[in-house]
């Protein structure tokens, strides 16, 4: 934005009394808005600002002034035109449009004069941008020069932007009308970049200056009045007016000065012959030329000139054109003919003969490009041709005859060099902001890049992509040939860890080139992945007695993320029931422990859940559900209940074969094989009794008479289980055999020592079944109302078991057998809510199946096989509630 006051002759409006300058701000933002001029009354030209406050009529309200500033000054003038004249309105209306449009191209436009002290004011760069000057340091504000040594920088502290070193124009941009330096000003959080133009106004540092200190001419005295001579002109390394060079001649009679016309900006001094020469009277004229440039204060530079009167050759070379202009491509190779040129002299003979060279005025650098044949005037290509370096040259011919005096003519030949497309674009990233995370947000930007090519037109066009596609990338265009490589769409580093990218860029030349860049873009983890388990529940068979503290299985979770977020740590959900004290989970390892030697008639089923957690912020869980099955050994001993020794059973003879005595009733602790209990006489060679295998029923094995006689047997019976290894005990069964008259005489006395003994059992045995019955009854009401409730639940409860007992009896022709009756207790940590329910767990013992479904092959006391009837048992789960008393 520039900011210039420029005051013309006139005086100021009538009725405005003049005061000093004033600064006038926005109010949105802090921005100070940029200046327009506006020319009131013809007599000043001041800056205004754009912003509506500084307009009557559009907010209401003047705009804050500080009589330290220089602005407000033009917004008093701007008022008093809006409220005078209407031209005035709608010009200040169009002059605020094309400011608010400059406002919104980001690009800030500064000048400052070369040779500006170290400090000097450049302008408030920080407000301009709209950045707060505290915003500075956080946000890393810098400037980058491009290829340039840094002439600026900027206060952090008032966000001012000044000379950081001397600034020469003519070594920055030599004769170039337009000189800027361009800056790019960086800010992070978020990334911006703004462009920045200073341009370096030019001073009038540097007088004209000439070539030689004395030019010496020898002019014939042949010569005619309007004869002209060609006099090296002076350089002045300034632009503009500043290098607008006019020459003027000492007072003199025979010569006047000949600057060239207004469309020539060479602008070489001719000496022109105003009356003849006599050599005779003046051999010699010394003359003072002095070249003065056109800035204020105007510089001078002097030259001496020296003309020699000779006699002889009047008649000088001339060109057909004083001007000949070719057109050439770069790149030309050397001895290409540029233009051939012919001068020609009237004289004959050694008059006649034309040499051609360059005039003193060409710079030796072009003579480095261009060569001349002295003799037949070819001008051809000497060096390289580059349209870079220079597009233009300006060659002046001399044309010199070998007559006595010589005599020369001269022209300028103008070769302008046509651009090819011989620059490949240049690539350069500026910044890149890596690893991204890869949560980030589509449209964050991940580097800065910008394009050059040093080609001009069409050439020059470049066009940039990103290869190869489909990556999540894209490029978007900032300003001219700067481009943002932004997120096209979310990351997952998971999927790609890392992304190598190549920024393409190709000009639009015929044939057109290209120039690449790669970049390497790494994707930081984020903890988006909980861990989780190669399945969902895990079943483990654990057999009882085991040692305490022996490792029983491995829980293990992945995790795909990386480094903490992918550390996994172990531990049980001990919400509902106290776990700790049957397993532990080793929270590293993942391993399962027993703390404790299991019994499985106290705890047959362990189930809980495994969480695991990683250590990312936040972190995030998975869980699995184990269950821990405890397998029965055979580690109890069947128990004996029922009749004993001490009270004989009686029998009177006769008995028949196979008269039931009675029965051993045993149970086992154990389950399945392990509790599945046979009966054996612990000598049955001559015994006449026998004992049921699986009943344990006593009977006769042959009849009995009384002949043999009244006596009393024990009966010594083995009762054994089918574990491994197996385990036994013994029960002792006393039986009487008594004749007919004692069988009478001992009903006598039973009948009256027991005599209600018989009906008491009776009574006793129907209690029991009516009792029996009921809780049948009920327990089948409560399966079905149990069933109806669990048919139109919508949600699956989570279950947990309970304590419960599980006695189970199997009646056949040859006697029962029954299930044990300890109590099993069933732990599990799936829910901790309070009154969650609990199922009542049946267990079926493991009795093999040998023939059809439901019979089972066993053989009887003569070895014959026959068909049992045994009882199937499957598991069931009864939901009741944790406080039910079954």
């Amino acid at each position: 934005m520039r900011r210039r006051i420029q005051k013309d002759a006139g005086a100021l409006p009538r009725g405005i009394a003049p005061q000093r300058p004033r600064l006038v701000r926005t109010a949105a933002r802090g921005v100070r808005a940029p200046l327009a001029a506006v020319r009131v009354a013809g007599t000043l030209e001041f800056p205004i600002q754009t912003f509506p406050s500084c307009l009557p009529g559009v907010d209401g309200k003047e705009s804050p002034r500080n009589s330290q500033d220089l602005w407000g000054f033009g917004c008093e003038l701007a008022m008093v035109a809006w409220q005078k004249d209407d031209g005035a309105k709608r010009l200040l209306q169009l002059i605020l449009l094309h400011t608010a449009w400059e406002v919104g191209s980001g690009h800030l436009h500064y000048s400052v004069p070369e040779e500006s002290q170290h400090g000097s004011f450049v302008g408030r760069i920080a407000q301009d941008l709209g950045l707060e000057v505290s915003e500075l340091v956080p946000r890393m504000f810098r400037i980058v020069s491009k290829g340039q040594e840094e002439h600026f920088q900027v206060n952090m502290q008032n966000g001012i932007l000044f000379v950081n070193s001397r600034i020469d124009r003519e070594d920055l941009c030599a004769k170039n009308v337009d000189c800027a330096i361009h800056l790019e000003v960086i800010v992070d959080k978020p990334l911006r970049v703004f462009h920045v133009e200073v341009e370096i106004k030019d001073i009038n540092d540097n007088a004209p200056v000439f070539s030689v200190h004395e030019q010496v001419l020898a002019i014939s005295e042949s010569r005619v009045a309007g004869s002209r001579f060609l006099l090296a002109g002076a350089s002045d390394a300034d632009t503009a007016a500043n290098a607008l060079i006019t020459y003027k001649l000492s007072p003199n009679d025979y010569f006047v000065l000949d600057s060239g016309s207004e469309e020539d900006q060479s602008k070489s001094p001719v000496l022109v012959l105003k009356v003849q020469l006599d050599r005779e009277e003046t051999p010699l004229h010394r003359l003072l030329l002095m070249a003065t440039d056109g800035g204020k204060p105007q510089l001078s530079g002097t030259v001496q000139l020296v003309i020699n009167v000779l006699d002889a050759n009047d008649n000088l070379p001339v060109f057909n054109q004083s001007v000949y202009r070719v057109k050439l491509l770069e790149n030309t190779a050397n001895g290409t003919l540029v233009i051939k040129l012919n001068a020609t002299d009237l004289d004959e003979g050694i008059n006649k003969e034309i040499s051609y060279f360059f005039s003193n005025n060409v710079p030796s650098s072009f003579t480095k490009v261009f060569s001349i044949n002295s003799k037949t005037g070819e001008l051809r290509v000497f060096g390289k041709v580059d349209f870079e370096d220079v597009n233009l040259y300006d060659l002046q011919i001399v044309a010199e005859d070998k007559g006595n005096p010589t005599l020369s003519g001269h022209c300028k030949v103008r070769i302008e060099i046509l651009d090819m497309n011989d620059n490949a674009p240049e690539v350069t990233v500026s910044s890149l902001s890596v690893p991204v995370p890869e949560n980030s947000p589509p449209g964050t930007v991940v580097a800065l890049i910008s394009i050059s090519d040093r080609d001009s037109g069409v050439n020059g066009q470049v066009t940039c992509s990103v290869w190869p596609s489909g990556l999540p990338f894209k490029l978007t265009s900032t300003f001219k040939n700067y481009y943002s490589l932004v997120l096209a769409e979310p990351l997952d580093r998971e999927r790609a860890a890392e992304y190598n990218l190549v920024v393409f860029a190709q000009d639009q030349g015929d044939p057109p080139l290209s120039s690449s860049s790669s970049l390497v873009v790494p994707i930081s983890d984020v903890n988006d992945n909980a861990p989780t388990f190669a399945q969902p529940s895990y079943t483990i068979f654990v057999k009882e007695n085991n040692p305490p503290g022996v490792h029983i299985f491995t829980m293990s979770a992945s995790d795909p993320d990386v480094a903490e977020n992918a550390l996994i740590s172990y531990w049980l959900d001990e919400k509902q029931w106290p776990l700790s004290s049957y397993i532990s989970v080793h929270s590293e390892s993942g391993k399962l422990y027993a703390l404790q030697p299991l019994d499985y008639e106290e705890v047959k089923l362990l189930e809980f859940q495994v969480r695991a957690k990683d250590a990312g912020l936040p972190s995030l869980c998975g869980n699995v559900t184990v269950q821990v099955f405890v397998l029965d050994e055979n580690d109890n001993t069947p128990a004996v209940s029922g009749p004993t020794e001490d009270t004989p059973t009686l029998v009177k003879f006769p008995v028949a074969a196979g008269h039931v005595l009675g029965k051993i009733h045993a149970l086992d602790a154990d389950s399945g094989y392990n509790a599945w209990l046979r009966y054996e006489l612990y000598d049955a060679t001559s015994s006449p009794w026998r004992v049921g295998l699986y009943s344990g029923e006593i009977s006769t094995a042959r009849p009995l008479e009384e002949a043999e006689g009244s006596n009393i047997q024990s009966l010594l019976v083995l009762v054994k289980d089918h574990g491994k290894p197996v385990l036994s005990t013994t029960a002792t069964f006393s039986v009487s055999l008594v004749a007919t008259a004692q069988a009478v005489q001992s009903d006598a006395r039973l009948s009256r020592t027991v005599g209600n003994a018989k009906p008491l059992a009776d009574t006793a045995n129907l209690y029991l079944i009516i009792a029996i019955c009921s809780v049948s009854s009920l327990f089948l009401l409560v399966i079905l109302v149990y069933v109806a409730l669990r048919c139109q639940s919508q949600t699956k409860e989570e279950m947990m078991y309970g304590p419960g007992t599980a006695t189970l009896v199997c009646a056949s022709e040859v006697g029962s057998w029954s299930y044990s009756n300890r109590h099993s207790h069933i732990l599990a940590g799936v829910s901790g809510e309070p009154g969650a329910k609990s199922d009542l767990m049946v267990f079926s013992p493991n009795i093999p199946v040998l023939a059809e479904s439901g019979k089972e092959l066993v053989l009887n006391a003569a070895g014959q096989v026959i068909f049992k009837a045994v009882c199937r048992y499957q598991l069931q789960r009864i939901p009741v509630t944790t406080n039910q008393v079954l």
